[in-house]
């Protein structure tokens, strides 16, 4: 009868080893689910944060900070039908400046934005801003490589 008892002990004490490791198997392959990797930071998050302090630091003046410009003045960049329409002429703005009429939103303007010494990656990551702030949502990114391709025009 002993022998049965030492037995029956051994075999559980196996199981319960047996099962203590495949916990640990499924503990070491847990994957985090989609919906727990929303804070995520992704290369466009980063991208928009970054443009932030750009937008902060030189926009903001013309510009505003609620992205509405001054009508007749400075164009709007909230709801701009020229950043979604006009997107490398979006670009080519702000890597050097422009100047001349321009329509946003079926209003005209006509003044001088300046060349603001930017390089590449702080164009993309100012466009990449303001291309999703306020009522913007245009998730295509803008890369430093399509920075680095638009050319100033003569």
């Amino acid at each position: 009868m002993r022998k049965l008892i030492i037995i029956f002990g051994l075999l559980a004490f196996t199981a319960c080893k047996s099962d203590k490791k495949e916990q640990e198997k499924e503990e070491d392959s847990y994957v985090i689910p989609s919906s727990d990797k929303s804070a995520e930071n992704t290369p466009l998050k980063a991208s928009i944060a970054r443009g932030k302090e750009i937008y902060s630091d030189l926009c903001v003046t013309c510009h505003l900070p609620t992205g509405k410009g001054i009508a007749g003045t400075y164009p709007p960049l909230d709801g701009s039908n020229w950043l979604t329409e006009k997107r490398e002429a979006s670009i080519r703005g702000v890597k050097y400046g422009m100047q001349g009429p321009i329509e946003v939103n079926g209003e005209k303007y006509d003044n001088i934005m300046t060349p603001m010494g930017l390089n590449d990656q702080e164009v993309a990551d100012a466009i990449n801003y303001i291309m999703n702030s306020w009522s913007n949502n245009i998730d295509d990114m803008v890369t430093v490589e399509e920075v680095a391709a638009i050319k100033e025009q003569e």
